[in-house]
């Protein structure tokens, strides 16, 4: 079974739309939602494993210009 992340995403004001852009184009991100309330973004991710979700978030999308802070949580 694959390793599974909701990662809310908070973004720089004016951001979102290139924030979106750019996380959909990922490998793994299977889906990205933009929401109200404290985040403005929910990205759906899936790896094989914890660790490789762990990779994507910290090398790929901690990159992306315009992301400002981020919390994951993992799926049990």
């Amino acid at each position: 079974m694959a390793a599974k992340a909701f990662v809310l995403v908070e973004t720089a004001v004016g951001k979102n739309k290139e924030v979106v852009s750019t996380l959909n184009s990922m490998n793994g991100v299977k889906s990205v939602d933009v929401v109200t309330g404290p985040y403005d973004i929910i990205a759906v991710i899936e790896a094989d494993t914890l660790n490789e979700i762990g990779d994507v978030i910290t090398s790929k999308i901690h990159a992306v210009d315009g992301i400002s802070r981020t919390v994951t949580c993992l799926v049990v």
